[in-house]
C-alpha cells in the first residue's frame, strides 16, 4: 500500500489535491487517504476538514454524477441510483441527484439510442429483436415503461 508514511498535513494536502481535480463522494476520499496510509481517526477528522472547506459536497457529487452518466454513457435512473448506493451516497444525495437529471432529455436519448440499436440488431424475428432491445436497455437502468414508450415511437415511426 503505502511506502510512506506521511503526515496529516500532507494527508490533508494530497486530499485537497485529490478533491480539486474532480467531484468526488466521502467514501472515493475515505478509501483513497487509507490507501495513502492514514489511519481511522485522521481520515475522519480530514474528511470532515474537507467538507467544512467545500471540497466535498455529497449532493454536488450526486448531481454531477448523474447527469454525466446519463449524459456519457446512456444510463438510465436505476443503475445511476445503483452506482451511487455502491459508492455509499446517502439517499437525500441520490434523491437530490436524480431530481438533476431532466426528464425529456433523458427520454430523448433514449428514443434515439433505441433507434440505433433496433437498426444495429441482426435478428429476422421481431419478437427475439425485441426481447434483446429490451434486455440492453434494462440492463442500463431504464424502466420496462420508458423503453416501452421509445419502442412504441420507433414501431408507430415506421407504420
Amino acid at each position: 500500500m503505502a511506502d510512506q508514511e506521511f503526515s496529516e498535513l500532507e494527508l490533508l494536502a494530497k486530499a485537497r489535491n485529490y478533491c480539486a481535480r474532480q467531484e468526488r463522494c466521502q467514501q472515493e476520499v475515505r478509501d483513497k487517504t487509507y490507501s495513502w496510509g492514514g489511519h481511522k481517526e485522521s481520515v475522519e477528522q480530514i474528511i470532515a476538514q474537507l467538507i467544512g472547506e467545500g471540497f466535498l459536497n455529497e449532493a454536488r457529487f450526486a448531481e454531477h454524477y448523474a447527469v454525466s452518466k446519463s449524459r456519457q454513457k446512456g444510463w438510465g435512473r436505476r443503475k445511476i441510483e445503483q452506482a451511487l448506493q455502491t459508492k455509499r451516497v446517502s439517499e437525500a444525495c441520490i434523491a437530490k441527484g436524480l431530481k438533476a437529471l431532466d426528464g425529456d432529455e433523458v427520454y430523448q436519448q433514449l428514443s434515439v439510442a433505441v433507434v440505433k440499436r433496433w437498426e444495429k440488431l441482426k435478428h429476422d424475428e421481431p419478437f427475439i429483436r425485441k426481447g434483446k432491445l429490451f434486455r440492453y436497455f434494462m440492463s442500463k437502468g431504464f424502466s420496462a415503461e420508458e423503453i416501452g414508450k421509445a419502442f412504441g415511437e420507433l414501431t408507430s415511426g415506421r407504420g
